[in-house]
């Protein structure tokens, strides 16, 4: 599905990725955990196509992401505010989002009946521009957007984070739901150990850039807290 291939970043003489080699699977469940400055947001980017590599590449489904742009049809993403849209509320944006996956307005009614329970209604209907939303908002509207479209593979960045306690309940659990009716691969990186660990079934520990762990297994917490308290 996934397959990473001697990828490099460099800035100057600073190496912030270093994967010598990486698959990840159709229907995986993959997470990615490290410390500040591990470089997981970085990998993210290159596997998006964001950022540019020094060296290597990234290949889905056998192509590279960098002048290809078939991939993006079958990916969805949420990395970061930059990824929204301002000035549009949410049902605009949602449905501009739509349009370019040829979604009707059936399509829209029961994409938003799939993230009612997240959106606590705090989210439609209220009128408000998304640059006005609270944080824990706006990360609401970039990851139920990731999911326009019923890509094969999602891809989120720290998604718990800024989330009340019930919104990550709420998350985890429709995250779990999702995978559990369809194929679907997810990458997720999180600081947050209990979460990541009850929505993957595979882990990555990122060091400054490179792959200490590859841990699979049914005690990836206990491995993890394990690793980081050291």
């Amino acid at each position: 599905m996934i397959a990473i291939q001697s990828l490099k970043k460099n800035y100057k003489d600073t190496s912030v990725v270093d994967v010598t080699e990486l698959f990840i699977g159709q229907n995986e469940s993959f997470g990615l955990v490290g410390n500040n400055g591990a470089g997981k947001t970085t990998l993210f980017r290159m596997i998006l196509d964001l950022i540019r590599a020094t060296e290597g590449q990234v290949l889905i489904n056998g192509k590279n992401v960098q002048g290809n742009d078939e991939w993006k049809e079958y990916v969805g993403s949420y990395l970061d505010e930059n990824f929204l849209i301002p000035y549009l509320t949410p049902e605009e944006y949602f449905k501009f989002v739509g349009k370019l996956h040829n979604y009707s307005d059936e399509d829209l009614k029961n994409f938003y009946q799939k993230f009612e329970e997240l959106f606590h209604d705090e989210i439609l209907g209220k009128n408000k521009y998304i640059g006005d939303l609270s944080k824990g908002n706006l990360k609401k509207v970039g990851i139920a957007a990731a999911f326009i479209g019923n890509p094969q593979v999602v891809i989120l960045d720290e998604p718990f984070e800024n989330l009340d306690p019930t919104s990550q309940i709420r998350l985890k659990q429709l995250l779990n739901r999702e995978r559990k009716t369809r194929s679907l691969t997810y990458l997720i990186s999180s600081h947050d150990l209990n979460h990541v660990t009850d929505i993957c079934e595979r882990i990555v520990i990122l060091e400054k850039g490179k792959v200490i762990r590859d841990l699979k297994g049914d005690n990836l917490l206990g491995e993890l807290e394990e690793y980081f308290k050291a």
